[in-house]
């Protein structure tokens, strides 16, 4: 074992470890730190009854609780603090406890502390589930021992123990994940920077400060992957301390992958350049998923050989809820795009069509503004909207108060996404596409995007 990972077990017993949240990431580590002789307090918003099977694990583990409205109340108690991504890391409870001189880290940060292998990390807006799921796919198929989490759903810490030192780790990072974190990947992908989690982060600066801690802490032999296409993404060049790769969608690169107009990928290695593929043969629609494998390519290069990944990426058929083709009835086709929880992820999804759409919008208000979706509604035959949610008013008064508007999209606020379901197959002609691409976060109704995405597909499948 590691002697960092061992000195650290070796110090848990008696320490008072805090929780904070029941999440998924930190279900696992519970059960983990209380075998190891920890003393560990779950400190959660929901009451006992909410945390169902769960809770009495705990009970039964001997796990203190703290929970309801004042589980924050005792923080400055602990020894060491968990933070689950879903807490915002600014909350005055959780300052105060590191100004009394209390350890707080998440799960991601312990499994960056004492991983022992390599570690390729991905973030950005939009693209980040594809490219990490594509990026594991790839490396497996070139023979490593890939190890896939973070975001994407799967806690790594828990599993650290397993980690061998010539094995390869791959993981999604959030903006909620990277804003306290103080170690960087080997290899770093920022796929873009867009207005996002506005509602969460105070704002639009610190979001991108968080997005930059992904390149903030690597060291001089490491690899950065930028979009250079992307305002944002392209000042984040100043904060390369190893290798620069650039990819981009519309122009060659020095360094990197870039694609033609005819979208052919293109790997650059300084005015070296060769055709690696031509990507009107991949099965993922949409330009954007071009893009992210593209950035892909940047990020796997001299580790994927071009074949390996030329077989890998012509048969990669995507990830749930992006795009994700759920059935054809009666001549009509239905999408469940549900990961769309902003206007530039439902535009991208509109891009990825040319047939007449019946949308489905709408849902949590993150406070992002909708005026750069009313155009593309326009431009992408967009044919009836079918709106629900808090951001119904506010998608359908941007598109009103675009200039030459006048009515040319049929506009519905509906009930819910059972009743926009029921509704669109009232109205859709074949040739039609029904997309669900909410452009909304999913906490109105659903606790997460995939459970709303799930439901969308139960619904349309049940449509006679």
């Amino acid at each position: 074992m590691n002697p960092a990972l061992e000195k650290f077990y070796q110090e848990l017993p008696g320490k008072k470890v805090f929780f904070l949240g029941a999440g998924i990431s930190h279900r696992a580590l519970i059960e983990k730190f209380v075998l190891k002789g920890a003393d560990v307090t779950l400190c959660d918003r929901k009451s006992y009854g909410e945390l169902g099977e769960f809770g009495e694990k705990c009970t039964a583990w001997g796990v203190h609780l703290l929970l309801g409205e004042e589980y924050l109340d005792h923080l400055r108690e602990a020894d060491l603090i968990y933070r689950t991504p879903g807490i915002d890391w600014t909350k005055p409870e959780i300052q105060d406890a590191i100004e009394h001189g209390v350890k707080v880290t998440s799960e991601m940060e312990s499994f960056f502390d004492f991983c022992p292998c390599r570690i390729i990390a991905i973030t950005g807006s939009d693209g980040k589930t594809t490219s990490t799921t594509l990026t594991a796919c790839l490396l497996d198929a070139a023979g490593y021992r890939v190890h896939l989490g973070g975001n994407i759903g799967t806690p790594l810490f828990p599993v650290i123990e397993d980690v061998r030192e010539e094995d390869i780790a791959v993981v999604e990072l959030s903006s909620f994940q990277l804003i306290s974190m103080r170690k960087s990947p080997n290899i770093a992908a920022v796929t873009n920077v867009t207005p996002n989690h506005l509602d969460h982060h105070r704002d639009m600066q610190e979001y991108i400060d968080a997005k930059r801690n992904i390149l903030l802490y690597q060291k001089y032999d490491s690899v950065s992957v930028l979009n250079a296409e992307n305002d944002i993404t392209r000042k984040m060049a100043e904060d390369v301390r190893g290798e620069l790769r650039w990819f981009s969608s519309r122009r060659p690169v020095g360094n990197g992958a870039y694609l033609d107009e005819d979208k052919m990928l293109w790997s650059a290695d300084y005015g070296h350049v060769r055709p690696v593929m031509d990507l009107k043969r991949i099965l993922l629609r949409g330009d954007h998923n071009k893009e992210n494998v593209c950035m892909v390519y940047a990020l796997v290069k001299g580790l994927v050989r071009d074949e390996t990944f030329c077989s890998v990426v012509s048969a990669f058929t995507g990830v749930e809820h992006r795009i994700e083709f759920v059935r054809k009835l009666n001549g009509v086709e239905y999408y469940n795009d549900s990961i769309a929880s902003s206007p530039t992820r439902t535009i991208a999804g509109l891009r990825s069509f040319h047939e007449p759409i019946v949308l489905i919008a709408g849902g949590y208000d993150k406070h992002i503004s909708y005026e750069p979706l009313a155009p593309e509604l326009l431009k992408n035959h967009v044919r009836v909207l079918l709106l629900c949610g808090p951001t119904a008013k506010l998608i359908e008064d941007a598109l009103r108060a675009m200039p030459g508007f006048e009515g040319q999209i049929r506009i519905e606020q509906r009930k819910d996404v059972p009743d926009c379901v029921r509704r669109a197959r009232e109205i859709a002609e074949p040739g039609d596409v029904v997309f669900f691409s909410p452009a909304s976060a999913s906490f109105d109704a659903y606790p997460n995007f995939e459970v709303r995405g799930k439901h969308f597909k139960s619904l349309v499948m049940e449509l006679e």
